[in-house]
């Protein structure tokens, strides 16, 4: 019956600290400059698949990740006050990706997939 007493113990204290500890790591990452990019659906016609694409911005740097086969995507990157800067042509999934943004600035990163669905990101770029 102690054992169990302890057990239950450790369990609430290790549920305690947990958020702590996720805190202090979300402090890190914004003190690094690293920050998530939320991608959102913008026209879907099949199944979700916004979960599978991962995206941050770590001061001029964007990171793309497509966690899954999703088919082939278009990446498009524009500049809110601006034209586009770069339409990359289609690529395989699952694959990785980092880009260098050298203008600091407001941006929208669009995933164009085969079948037409779309998804985007809104980003700023600072020094």
């Amino acid at each position: 019956m102690k054992n169990l007493t302890k057990f239950k113990r450790c369990i609430v204290l290790l549920a305690l600290m947990l958020p702590v500890a996720w805190s202090g790591a979300t402090i890190i990452h914004s003190a690094d400059g690293y920050s998530a990019i939320q991608v959102k659906e913008a026209h879907i016609t099949s199944a979700p698949k916004g979960s599978t694409i991962q995206a941050s911005i770590d001061g001029h740097y964007l990171s793309v990740t497509f966690t899954q086969d999703i088919g082939d995507v278009t990446m498009e990157l524009d500049k809110v006050s601006g034209p586009m800067i770069f339409s990359y042509p289609p690529v395989e999934t699952p694959d990785s990706f980092q880009f260098y943004i050298s203008q600091t600035g407001d941006y929208i990163i669009t995933f164009t997939l085969s079948n037409g669905d779309e998804y985007y990101g809104a980003f700023t770029v600072t020094n």
